[in-house]
Protein backbone atom coordinates (compact mmCIF):
# COMPACT_ATOMS: atom_id res chain seq x y z
CA UNK A 1 0.00 0.00 0.00
CA UNK A 2 3.27 2.18 0.85
CA UNK A 3 3.60 2.64 -3.24
CA UNK A 4 -0.03 4.27 -3.19
CA UNK A 5 1.55 7.30 -1.34
CA UNK A 6 4.90 7.42 -3.26
CA UNK A 7 4.83 11.03 -3.87
CA UNK A 8 3.73 12.31 -0.45
CA UNK A 9 6.41 10.21 1.38
CA UNK A 10 9.18 10.66 -1.18
CA UNK A 11 9.36 14.48 -0.32
CA UNK A 12 10.36 13.44 2.94
CA UNK A 13 12.13 10.15 2.91
CA UNK A 14 13.50 10.02 6.45
CA UNK A 15 10.54 11.05 7.78
CA UNK A 16 8.35 8.99 9.93
CA UNK A 17 4.91 10.55 10.10
CA UNK A 18 2.78 8.39 12.49
CA UNK A 19 -0.32 11.60 12.77
CA UNK A 20 -2.43 9.59 10.36
CA UNK A 21 -5.25 11.09 12.56
CA UNK A 22 -4.12 14.27 12.10
CA UNK A 23 -2.76 15.43 8.52
CA UNK A 24 -3.43 12.34 6.66
CA UNK A 25 -1.22 11.70 3.79
CA UNK A 26 -2.39 12.11 0.42
CA UNK A 27 -2.16 9.45 -2.30
CA UNK A 28 -1.17 9.88 -5.35
CA UNK A 29 -4.43 9.84 -7.18
CA UNK A 30 -5.18 13.33 -5.65
CA UNK A 31 -2.11 15.02 -7.46
CA UNK A 32 -3.53 14.06 -10.78
CA UNK A 33 -7.09 15.18 -9.08
CA UNK A 34 -5.84 18.41 -7.90
CA UNK A 35 -4.33 19.41 -11.58
CA UNK A 36 -7.52 18.31 -12.95
CA UNK A 37 -9.51 20.56 -11.00
CA UNK A 38 -6.95 23.18 -12.15
CA UNK A 39 -7.09 22.01 -15.92
CA UNK A 40 -11.00 21.77 -15.74
CA UNK A 41 -11.22 25.72 -14.57
CA UNK A 42 -8.84 26.61 -17.39
CA UNK A 43 -10.72 24.87 -20.11
CA UNK A 44 -14.43 25.40 -18.69
CA UNK A 45 -13.68 28.73 -16.96
CA UNK A 46 -17.65 29.81 -16.09
CA UNK A 47 -18.77 26.89 -16.93
CA UNK A 48 -16.70 24.88 -14.66
CA UNK A 49 -19.46 24.99 -11.99
CA UNK A 50 -21.89 23.47 -14.19
CA UNK A 51 -19.31 20.14 -14.24
CA UNK A 52 -19.04 20.91 -10.50
CA UNK A 53 -22.64 20.45 -9.59
CA UNK A 54 -24.01 18.19 -12.39
CA UNK A 55 -20.63 15.40 -12.77
CA UNK A 56 -18.40 16.04 -9.65
CA UNK A 57 -20.65 16.37 -6.99
CA UNK A 58 -22.99 13.65 -8.08
CA UNK A 59 -20.04 11.14 -7.98
CA UNK A 60 -18.91 12.09 -4.47
CA UNK A 61 -22.15 11.99 -3.06
CA UNK A 62 -22.83 8.52 -4.77
CA UNK A 63 -19.10 7.36 -3.21
CA UNK A 64 -19.76 8.74 0.33
CA UNK A 65 -23.00 7.20 0.28
CA UNK A 66 -21.96 4.00 -0.27
CA UNK A 67 -19.04 4.30 2.41
CA UNK A 68 -22.04 4.89 4.70
CA UNK A 69 -24.83 3.24 3.91
CA UNK A 70 -27.48 6.04 3.06
CA UNK A 71 -30.14 5.26 1.03
CA UNK A 72 -30.04 8.74 -0.94
CA UNK A 73 -26.94 10.54 -1.68
CA UNK A 74 -28.90 13.27 -2.62
CA UNK A 75 -29.05 14.25 1.56
CA UNK A 76 -25.47 14.94 1.33
CA UNK A 77 -24.19 18.77 1.12
CA UNK A 78 -20.55 20.02 0.92
CA UNK A 79 -18.99 22.85 2.35
CA UNK A 80 -14.84 23.76 2.83
CA UNK A 81 -15.58 23.06 6.38
CA UNK A 82 -17.77 21.57 9.27
CA UNK A 83 -17.60 24.63 11.23
CA UNK A 84 -20.09 25.99 8.55
CA UNK A 85 -22.67 23.02 8.96
CA UNK A 86 -22.43 23.51 12.94
CA UNK A 87 -23.61 27.08 12.59
CA UNK A 88 -26.15 26.64 10.24
CA UNK A 89 -28.22 23.63 11.78
CA UNK A 90 -28.28 25.98 15.25
CA UNK A 91 -29.53 29.25 13.66
CA UNK A 92 -32.72 27.41 13.22
CA UNK A 93 -32.92 26.54 17.08
CA UNK A 94 -35.10 28.99 19.60
CA UNK A 95 -32.95 31.84 21.25
CA UNK A 96 -31.50 30.77 23.99
CA UNK A 97 -31.22 27.13 22.63
CA UNK A 98 -30.35 24.14 25.24
CA UNK A 99 -27.56 21.88 24.00
CA UNK A 100 -26.77 18.26 25.96
CA UNK A 101 -23.21 17.12 24.65
CA UNK A 102 -19.61 15.68 25.88
CA UNK A 103 -16.86 17.02 27.56
CA UNK A 104 -14.97 15.47 24.61
CA UNK A 105 -15.87 17.85 21.57
CA UNK A 106 -13.44 18.64 18.73
CA UNK A 107 -12.46 23.03 18.65
CA UNK A 108 -15.16 23.46 15.77
CA UNK A 109 -18.31 22.82 18.43
CA UNK A 110 -16.36 23.24 21.46
CA UNK A 111 -15.45 26.66 20.98
CA UNK A 112 -18.45 27.87 19.00
CA UNK A 113 -21.00 26.66 21.48
CA UNK A 114 -18.66 28.46 24.88
CA UNK A 115 -19.24 31.63 22.63
CA UNK A 116 -22.43 30.99 22.04
CA UNK A 117 -22.81 30.59 25.99
CA UNK A 118 -21.12 33.67 26.18
CA UNK A 119 -23.24 35.54 24.29
CA UNK A 120 -26.25 34.11 25.83
CA UNK A 121 -27.80 32.01 23.20
CA UNK A 122 -27.27 28.53 24.35
CA UNK A 123 -26.98 27.07 27.25
CA UNK A 124 -25.20 23.44 27.38
CA UNK A 125 -24.90 20.40 29.36
CA UNK A 126 -21.92 18.71 29.03
CA UNK A 127 -21.38 14.80 29.71
CA UNK A 128 -18.09 13.26 30.77
CA UNK A 129 -16.90 10.85 28.69
CA UNK A 130 -15.12 9.09 31.11
CA UNK A 131 -15.58 6.23 33.11
CA UNK A 132 -15.51 5.00 28.72
CA UNK A 133 -17.69 2.02 30.25
CA UNK A 134 -20.92 3.93 31.16
CA UNK A 135 -20.95 6.91 28.76
CA UNK A 136 -23.67 6.01 26.19
CA UNK A 137 -26.04 5.53 29.29
CA UNK A 138 -25.15 8.43 31.15
CA UNK A 139 -25.14 10.74 27.86
CA UNK A 140 -28.94 9.25 27.35
CA UNK A 141 -30.02 9.40 30.53
CA UNK A 142 -29.30 13.25 30.57
CA UNK A 143 -31.40 14.43 27.80
CA UNK A 144 -34.04 17.06 29.46
CA UNK A 145 -35.77 18.38 26.58
CA UNK A 146 -32.62 19.44 24.78
CA UNK A 147 -32.92 21.45 21.34
CA UNK A 148 -29.68 20.18 20.28
CA UNK A 149 -27.92 17.08 20.84
CA UNK A 150 -24.46 16.72 19.48
CA UNK A 151 -21.52 14.15 19.92
CA UNK A 152 -18.76 12.45 18.31
CA UNK A 153 -18.43 8.98 17.20
CA UNK A 154 -15.00 8.70 17.59
CA UNK A 155 -13.79 10.92 20.29
CA UNK A 156 -11.11 13.15 19.18
CA UNK A 157 -9.46 13.14 22.46
CA UNK A 158 -9.04 9.83 23.39
CA UNK A 159 -10.31 7.51 20.48
CA UNK A 160 -13.25 6.61 22.54
CA UNK A 161 -15.84 4.80 20.40
CA UNK A 162 -19.73 5.40 20.90
CA UNK A 163 -21.10 2.27 20.72
CA UNK A 164 -23.53 1.23 18.55
CA UNK A 165 -24.24 4.43 17.30
CA UNK A 166 -28.12 3.60 15.97
CA UNK A 167 -29.17 2.77 19.59
CA UNK A 168 -27.61 6.17 20.93
CA UNK A 169 -29.53 8.44 18.72
CA UNK A 170 -32.40 6.45 18.86
CA UNK A 171 -32.36 6.61 22.54
CA UNK A 172 -33.50 10.68 22.09
CA UNK A 173 -36.90 11.43 21.39
CA UNK A 174 -38.23 12.95 17.89
CA UNK A 175 -38.36 16.50 19.10
CA UNK A 176 -34.32 17.96 19.58
CA UNK A 177 -32.15 17.94 16.43
CA UNK A 178 -29.28 15.14 16.65
CA UNK A 179 -25.82 16.29 15.37
CA UNK A 180 -23.35 13.36 14.95
CA UNK A 181 -19.77 14.19 14.33
CA UNK A 182 -18.23 11.29 12.57
CA UNK A 183 -14.74 12.99 11.18
CA UNK A 184 -12.82 10.41 13.04
CA UNK A 185 -14.87 7.44 11.90
CA UNK A 186 -15.63 8.48 8.61
CA UNK A 187 -13.26 6.10 6.33
CA UNK A 188 -12.02 4.41 9.59
CA UNK A 189 -14.73 2.34 11.04
CA UNK A 190 -17.37 0.71 8.90
CA UNK A 191 -20.38 2.91 9.42
CA UNK A 192 -23.73 2.02 8.43
CA UNK A 193 -26.16 5.38 8.51
CA UNK A 194 -29.02 3.32 7.48
CA UNK A 195 -30.57 2.62 10.39
CA UNK A 196 -30.49 6.57 11.41
CA UNK A 197 -30.52 8.39 8.03
CA UNK A 198 -33.82 9.52 8.53
CA UNK A 199 -33.44 10.97 12.48
CA UNK A 200 -29.78 12.77 12.42
CA UNK A 201 -27.29 14.81 10.87
CA UNK A 202 -23.99 13.31 10.48
CA UNK A 203 -20.57 15.70 9.64
CA UNK A 204 -17.64 14.57 8.54
CA UNK A 205 -14.51 15.49 5.88
CA UNK A 206 -11.47 14.35 4.31
CA UNK A 207 -8.67 15.52 6.32
CA UNK A 208 -8.24 12.54 7.34
CA UNK A 209 -8.55 9.08 6.99
CA UNK A 210 -10.77 10.20 3.82
CA UNK A 211 -6.77 11.07 2.65
CA UNK A 212 -8.25 13.64 0.35
CA UNK A 213 -6.98 17.33 2.57
CA UNK A 214 -8.75 20.16 3.29
CA UNK A 215 -11.73 22.21 2.05
CA UNK A 216 -14.18 18.72 1.63
CA UNK A 217 -16.52 18.37 4.01
CA UNK A 218 -19.78 16.90 4.25
CA UNK A 219 -23.34 16.82 5.53
CA UNK A 220 -26.05 14.30 5.73
CA UNK A 221 -29.53 16.43 6.14
CA UNK A 222 -32.19 13.71 7.43
CA UNK A 223 -35.66 14.32 5.46
CA UNK A 224 -36.97 16.14 8.98
CA UNK A 225 -34.76 18.37 8.78
CA UNK A 226 -36.06 22.04 8.91
CA UNK A 227 -37.31 22.12 4.78
CA UNK A 228 -35.90 25.99 4.72
CA UNK A 229 -32.79 26.86 7.03
CA UNK A 230 -32.43 30.31 7.82
CA UNK A 231 -28.45 30.75 7.49
CA UNK A 232 -27.65 29.48 4.32
CA UNK A 233 -25.67 30.55 0.75
CA UNK A 234 -26.53 30.73 -2.63
CA UNK A 235 -25.42 27.03 -3.57
CA UNK A 236 -28.36 26.08 -1.21
CA UNK A 237 -30.50 27.46 -4.48
CA UNK A 238 -28.33 26.77 -7.04
CA UNK A 239 -30.66 24.71 -9.06
CA UNK A 240 -33.23 27.44 -8.61
CA UNK A 241 -31.22 30.58 -10.17
CA UNK A 242 -33.47 30.63 -13.35
CA UNK A 243 -36.54 30.76 -12.02
CA UNK A 244 -38.46 33.99 -10.30
CA UNK A 245 -39.72 32.46 -7.00
CA UNK A 246 -41.98 35.12 -4.94
CA UNK A 247 -39.95 33.78 -1.97
CA UNK A 248 -36.32 32.50 -1.39
CA UNK A 249 -35.72 29.12 -2.97
CA UNK A 250 -33.90 26.39 -1.85
CA UNK A 251 -32.94 22.98 -3.73
CA UNK A 252 -33.84 19.51 -2.65
CA UNK A 253 -32.55 17.33 -0.34
CA UNK A 254 -29.01 18.02 1.45
CA UNK A 255 -28.21 20.64 -1.05
CA UNK A 256 -30.96 23.02 1.07
CA UNK A 257 -28.27 23.00 4.17
CA UNK A 258 -25.63 24.42 1.54
CA UNK A 259 -23.10 27.62 1.52
CA UNK A 260 -21.91 29.78 -1.16
CA UNK A 261 -18.80 29.75 -3.19
CA UNK A 262 -15.97 27.41 -2.36
CA UNK A 263 -12.97 26.10 -4.19
CA UNK A 264 -13.99 22.12 -5.19
CA UNK A 265 -10.31 20.77 -5.55
CA UNK A 266 -10.83 19.56 -2.41
CA UNK A 267 -13.82 17.37 -3.85
CA UNK A 268 -11.93 16.62 -6.79
CA UNK A 269 -9.45 14.75 -4.62
CA UNK A 270 -12.22 13.08 -2.50
CA UNK A 271 -13.94 11.54 -5.79
CA UNK A 272 -10.11 10.75 -6.40
CA UNK A 273 -9.77 8.76 -3.13
CA UNK A 274 -12.96 6.52 -3.14
CA UNK A 275 -12.57 5.87 -6.71
CA UNK A 276 -9.54 4.27 -5.88
CA UNK A 277 -10.24 2.37 -3.38
CA UNK A 278 -13.41 1.53 -4.86
CA UNK A 279 -11.44 -0.12 -8.13
CA UNK A 280 -8.86 -1.51 -5.88
CA UNK A 281 -11.70 -3.30 -3.55
CA UNK A 282 -10.48 -1.66 -0.38
CA UNK A 283 -12.89 -1.35 2.28
CA UNK A 284 -13.57 0.60 5.21
CA UNK A 285 -13.67 -3.15 6.87
CA UNK A 286 -10.20 -4.02 5.28
CA UNK A 287 -7.98 -0.33 6.37
CA UNK A 288 -9.50 -0.84 9.77
CA UNK A 289 -8.50 -4.47 10.08
CA UNK A 290 -4.56 -3.43 8.90
CA UNK A 291 -4.73 -0.18 11.42
CA UNK A 292 -5.44 -2.17 14.40
CA UNK A 293 -3.22 -4.80 13.86
CA UNK A 294 -0.26 -2.47 13.78
CA UNK A 295 -2.02 -0.52 16.60
CA UNK A 296 -1.43 -3.87 18.73
CA UNK A 297 1.65 -5.01 17.44
CA UNK A 298 3.04 -1.40 18.66
CA UNK A 299 1.55 -1.98 22.33
CA UNK A 300 3.32 -5.00 22.45
CA UNK A 301 6.74 -3.17 21.33
CA UNK A 302 6.75 -0.19 23.76
CA UNK A 303 7.68 -0.49 26.89
CA UNK A 304 4.35 -1.93 29.49
CA UNK A 305 4.12 1.04 31.68
CA UNK A 306 3.85 3.32 28.52
CA UNK A 307 0.84 0.76 26.93
CA UNK A 308 -0.58 1.01 30.49
CA UNK A 309 -1.57 4.71 29.97
CA UNK A 310 -3.23 3.52 27.05
CA UNK A 311 -6.80 5.61 27.03
CA UNK A 312 -8.93 3.68 26.63
CA UNK A 313 -7.34 0.52 27.92
CA UNK A 314 -6.08 -2.33 25.82
CA UNK A 315 -9.55 -4.12 26.59
CA UNK A 316 -11.54 -1.43 25.37
CA UNK A 317 -13.78 -3.43 22.14
CA UNK A 318 -13.13 -0.93 19.72
CA UNK A 319 -10.94 2.29 19.28
CA UNK A 320 -10.24 4.85 16.40
CA UNK A 321 -7.26 4.99 14.50
CA UNK A 322 -5.33 6.45 16.87
CA UNK A 323 -3.57 5.54 20.36
CA UNK A 324 -3.96 8.11 22.84
CA UNK A 325 -1.76 7.54 26.35
CA UNK A 326 -2.45 9.53 29.25
CA UNK A 327 1.36 11.38 29.78
CA UNK A 328 2.33 14.37 32.05
CA UNK A 329 5.14 14.31 29.57
CA UNK A 330 3.33 14.27 26.27
CA UNK A 331 4.50 17.39 24.55
CA UNK A 332 8.07 16.43 26.18
CA UNK A 333 7.89 13.53 24.27
CA UNK A 334 6.18 14.57 20.93
CA UNK A 335 8.76 17.03 20.99
CA UNK A 336 11.65 14.92 21.54
CA UNK A 337 10.39 12.91 18.65
CA UNK A 338 9.40 15.90 16.38
CA UNK A 339 13.40 16.53 16.62
CA UNK A 340 14.12 12.76 15.21
CA UNK A 341 11.80 13.54 12.02
CA UNK A 342 8.86 11.05 13.99
CA UNK A 343 5.27 12.97 13.77
CA UNK A 344 3.02 12.34 16.41
CA UNK A 345 0.77 14.80 18.78
CA UNK A 346 -0.56 15.78 21.59
CA UNK A 347 -3.33 17.57 23.51
CA UNK A 348 -3.05 18.48 26.98
CA UNK A 349 -1.33 15.37 28.78
CA UNK A 350 -2.78 13.08 25.88
CA UNK A 351 -0.32 11.70 23.53
CA UNK A 352 -1.23 10.62 20.38
CA UNK A 353 0.08 8.07 17.63
CA UNK A 354 -1.98 7.82 14.53
CA UNK A 355 -1.28 4.44 11.82
CA UNK A 356 -2.87 4.52 8.56
CA UNK A 357 -2.76 2.30 5.09
CA UNK A 358 0.15 3.53 4.56
CA UNK A 359 2.29 1.83 7.19
CA UNK A 360 4.02 -1.34 7.51
CA UNK A 361 5.29 -3.48 10.16
CA UNK A 362 8.56 -2.46 9.56
CA UNK A 363 7.31 1.39 10.46
CA UNK A 364 5.69 0.38 13.38
CA UNK A 365 8.96 -1.34 14.59
CA UNK A 366 10.94 1.54 13.95
CA UNK A 367 8.42 3.79 15.62
CA UNK A 368 8.74 1.63 18.67
CA UNK A 369 12.57 1.79 18.62
CA UNK A 370 12.80 5.50 18.44
CA UNK A 371 10.03 5.98 21.30
CA UNK A 372 12.32 3.92 23.35
CA UNK A 373 15.49 5.56 22.55
CA UNK A 374 13.58 9.33 23.77
CA UNK A 375 12.15 7.56 26.83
Amino acid sequence: MKAAFSRFLSAAPNRLHAAAHSHHPWPDVTFEAHLRAWEHAAELADDKWDRVFEVLIPSVRRKVAAVLGLPDPATLTFAPNTHEFVVRIAADLPRPFRVLTTDSEFHSFARQLSRWEEAGVAVADRVPAEPFETFPERFVSAYRDHDLVFFSHVHFNSGYVTPDLAAVVRAFPADPLVVVDGYHGFMALPTDLGPIADRAFYVAGGYKYAMSGEGACFLHVPPSAPARPVDTGWFAGFGALTETPTAVAYSPGGQRYAGATFDPSGLYRMDAVLGWLEEAGITVAEIHRHVSDLQERLLGLVDPALAASLIPGRDAPERGHFLTFRLAEARDLYERLHARGVITDYRGDRWRVGLGIYHDEDDVDRLAKEIHAVR
